[in-house]
């Protein structure tokens, strides 16, 4: 059977890159910062890593890392409620919550098991889900393996929101579901109108918070703290693998007995094993850092204001941002992977998104900012986009 099925599959692959659509890995050899170095040695500055205040290779998360492995070893070996959680795990999760202004947290593998395990454990069929037609795919999977009435509603569109909230009336709970902020097009979600409608129609709100939290809000506390919402949403999901610090793992944050019936029933925290205590240990740490100081979120906004406005400037199409993605729309699903190819050869790492990450039609190159970007690279970066925007005919 095989032998038919690799057939298949070497035909549907050759598809894909006779289409100019076949992804390839980039190798990085050195840590992620603004600026790496890629396995044939090229000198890259990096605007397509999450790595939104530059804490990936920061000296104070090594060091805590470090020192974790020393007092900690090096991992737990088992899941949570078997013999897998340490002392870090809890200060983490106690210090997340505090962050948030929540009441509790629950710490997962990657924000993909956390919203892949938020679902099932709360809601039955009797319930609703009314779910951002952008979500993230963790929060798609999610929904798929809950039995909750599914209600969708267009991005960001309170009067469609509204309009699923009137049908989910015949539920017994209603869940609204949204990004805190879309990676696609880097908008930040209407929350302050979502939680109006969820209170004038009886409905609970879930966030991702994932590219929102230590980006959004004058603090970095996302997309509550930026509409004065802090402690009012029933639910917050999230990753130490974007602004965070950008290892792995994920959290759910909210109320207490939310947080504590997925302690009893959500299967990725059941069955996965715990994150490494030196990755909590440098999570603990980033949100000392966090709460100390706003200089990495500053500098961030300033990088981020100063992009957009130079690459507007030079007659790029750059959607609307609240946040540090910058979508340089290109529509064209192979001209965006050629564009790709063309900035890395002048030292521009960046990546071509195309159907089915994004609409068909809406290809672009998404470009993520960091405050560890100094202003000469981004000076770089917006004279190689010019350079190779006129080379490629997307500028006149």
């Amino acid at each position: 059977m095989y032998q038919k099925f690799q057939a298949f599959l070497q035909n549907e692959l050759n598809d894909i890159k006779e289409a100019g659509l076949y992804k390839n890995e980039r190798i990085i050899v050195s840590p992620q910062s603004g600026e790496i170095t890629l396995k044939n040695g090229q000198k890259a500055l990096n605007f397509c890593a999450n790595n939104y205040l530059g804490l990936a290779n920061n000296p104070q998360l090594i060091a805590a890392a470090k020192e974790a492995l020393d007092t900690h070893g090096y991992g737990m070996a088992s899941v949570r409620f078997i013999c897998g959680c340490s002392d870090l795990h809890k200060e983490l999760e106690k210090k997340i919550a505090e962050f948030f202004g929540t009441e509790d947290t629950i710490l997962y593998a990657a924000c993909f098991d956390a919203n892949g395990g938020v679902f099932e454990p709360l809601l039955t069929d009797q319930d609703a889900i009314i779910s951002d037609a952008l979500n993230h795919a963790s929060i798609i999977d999610g929904v798929r393996l809950c039995k909750a009435v599914r209600y969708r509603y267009a991005n960001a569109d309170m009067a469609d929101l509204e309009e699923q909230l009137k049908k989910a009336q015949a539920q017994r709970f209603r869940l609204i579901v949204t990004d805190g902020v879309f990676s696609m097009d880097g908008n930040v979600a209407p929350l302050d109108k979502i939680v109006e409608l969820a209170n004038k129609y009886d409905a609970m709100v879930m966030v991702d918070e994932s590219h929102s939290a230590g980006v959004v809000g004058k603090t970095g506390r996302g997309v509550t703290e930026h509409y004065n919402l802090r402690g009012k949403v029933e639910i917050l999901t999230g990753t130490l693998g974007k602004a965070f610090g950008g290892a792995i793992g994920g959290f759910t944050t909210g109320k207490k007995e939310i947080i504590d019936m997925l302690r009893q029933r959500s299967r990725p925290y059941l069955f996965s094993n715990s994150i490494p205590p030196m990755v909590a240990a440098a999570g603990c740490k980033m949100v000392e850092m966090m709460s100390s100081t706003n200089e990495l979120q500053d500098r961030l906004h300033e990088n981020t204001a100063y992009f957009v406005e130079k690459m507007k400037a030079a007659g790029f199409d750059i959607k609307p941002t609240q946040s540090a993605i910058c979508a340089v729309m290109l529509y064209d699903a192979k001209l965006s992977q050629d564009m790709a190819a063309k900035l890395q050869e002048e030292g521009i790492f960046v990546t071509g998104f195309y159907y089915p990450v994004v609409p068909k039609g809406q290809a672009r190159i998404r470009v993520q900012v960091s405050a560890a970007h100094t202003r000469e690279n981004l000076d770089k970066c917006i004279a190689a986009f010019t350079k190779v925007g006129k080379e490629l005919g997307v500028l006149k």
